[in-house]
């Protein structure tokens, strides 16, 4: 069995094969560069997710793709191996929404970049914002998390998403898709009575009709300006109803963050209204209208499961079973897991499935929810979600269940492409380390 750590070192080969490799370990993180020639992962318990598990087995890359997946592979001559005895292969894990790239710091508006001015802004394309260099990008590929969904926030009609694959030198290196799906910031349906709100309930009410209002206008105005472009094509452009045309022809989703039951209804009852596809994000009441999300074929991303109960006298579990209601229900579904703190605490979607096992999901069924299944919904299965041949190589190798937290990730690749693992936790840690080691010593004579 190869020690921990050992596969970090057996990866210098590959990085070697690169010009680059002299400079794999600076700080901040190199993008990794391409090995120039098959690499072969050997020996590995690897989970497909799509096709179960296969003992001793090997991953082949060629050009950035998996070329091979099985126990009789075989291996080219001048491919460079990677002995992965004892270890499993697993591909990249999938935070299906996020603000990654966009925040750095919560408490520092300067650091924030994920909201534009104004309310219907359809226009607003999320990953160009997306700043490459940001330190929570290696601090969540640590953890094996290696592709996100990164949107905006903050309006009524928030703008575009694209799914990032987190290795690159600019936004572009970084897009595996964009433009994957539109965002609304879907209203309370209810009043909220207590202490901290100050509008009544009238008025909370008023402005839920106002913005519902602005929103069936908003695709009003779409709609007319796709005709009135077609009738006449020199009409002029309008960046905002521009970029509704994919919603309008059912091409792009819209992603509607809605938690509540009376949300969850209104968003499915809007969708059918205006002829849209469209997925929930938070589904927090989702099992409540499964068979609604069902008949519609509306597929949830569960915002996260470590969260507190919505409502004071529900169970203390009733957000850690969501996952295991839908899956028991047959809703498509997926988890997601940036929580309250956003892309900081992004690293953790591994312990939201975990979460999700406890409180009665298969184990199965929570890997496939943190890989293929925000692929499937975000419409990149062809590119990642499993380890299949003609898939991107974007894969970790680990000592263990990536659900556990005592399991490292020792290597990851991003479209065949070694990944430098440090980031800023670790550079602290060895930082301090070196502070109590000098303190144990004592003072230099």
């Amino acid at each position: 069995m190869i020690r921990s750590g050992g596969l970090r070192l057996m990866l210098l080969g590959v990085l070697a094969a690169g010009a680059m490799a002299g400079r794999a370990g600076a700080h901040p993180e190199v993008p990794g560069e391409a090995a120039g020639r098959p690499v072969a992962i050997t020996a590995a318990t690897v989970h497909t997710v799509s096709g179960g598990v296969v003992n001793d087995a090997t991953v082949l890359i060629r050009k950035g793709r998996i070329a091979a997946v099985g126990k009789d592979v075989k291996i080219p001559k001048r491919a460079i191996r990677i002995d992965a005895t004892g270890k499993h292969v697993f591909p990249g894990l999938f935070a299906a929404n996020s603000d990654l790239g966009l925040v750095e710091i919560n408490s520092i508006r300067a650091t924030l970049d994920k909201n534009e001015t104004g309310s219907i802004t359809p226009n607003v394309k999320a990953w160009v914002s997306v700043n490459p260099d940001s330190e929570m990008i290696p601090v969540t590929r640590s953890n094996g998390v290696l592709l996100a969904l990164t949107a905006p926030t903050g309006g009524l009609l928030a703008g575009q998403s694209a799914v990032l694959q987190l290795d690159g030198w600019t936004y572009e290196d970084l897009t595996l898709k964009p433009a994957v799906a539109m965002h609304v910031g879907w209203p309370a349906m209810s009043p909220v009575i207590d202490w901290e709100t100050e509008r009544s309930a009238k008025e909370q009410l008023a402005d839920r009709d106002t913005a519902l209002e602005r929103l069936r206008g908003a695709f009003d105005d779409a709609r007319a300006y796709a005709k009135a472009r077609a009738a006449d094509p020199a009409t002029p452009r309008d960046a905002r109803w521009e970029a509704m045309l994919p919603v309008l022809a059912g091409e792009q989703p819209l992603i509607i963050d809605a938690d509540d039951l009376q949300q969850i209804q209104a968003a499915v009852a809007f969708a059918v209204e205006q002829k849209v596809k469209i997925i929930i994000h938070g589904g927090y009441d989702a099992p409540h209208c499964a068979r609604l999300l069902k008949e519609h074929d509306v597929p949830v991303i569960v915002s996260e499961v470590y969260r507190l109960p919505l409502r004071r006298w529900e169970p203390y579990d009733s957000a850690y079973t969501v996952p295991a209601r839908l899956h028991a229900a047959g809703v498509a579904y997926c988890i997601s897991g940036g929580g309250r703190f956003g892309a900081s605490m992004l690293r953790n979607l591994p312990y939201h499935a975990a979460m999700a096992v406890a409180f009665g999901l298969p184990a199965e069924a929570a890997l496939e929810a943190i890989t293929l299944a925000p692929a499937e919904i975000l419409g990149v299965a062809d590119r990642v979600g499993s380890l299949e041949v003609g898939k991107d190589a974007t894969l970790i190798i680990t000592d263990g269940d990536p659900l556990e937290t005592g399991t490292k990730v020792e290597a990851a690749f991003v479209q065949g492409r070694p990944v430098d693992l440090n980031d800023r936790h670790k550079r602290l840690w060895k930082k301090y380390e070196e502070k109590y080691r000098r303190l144990e010593s004592g003072p230099s004579r």
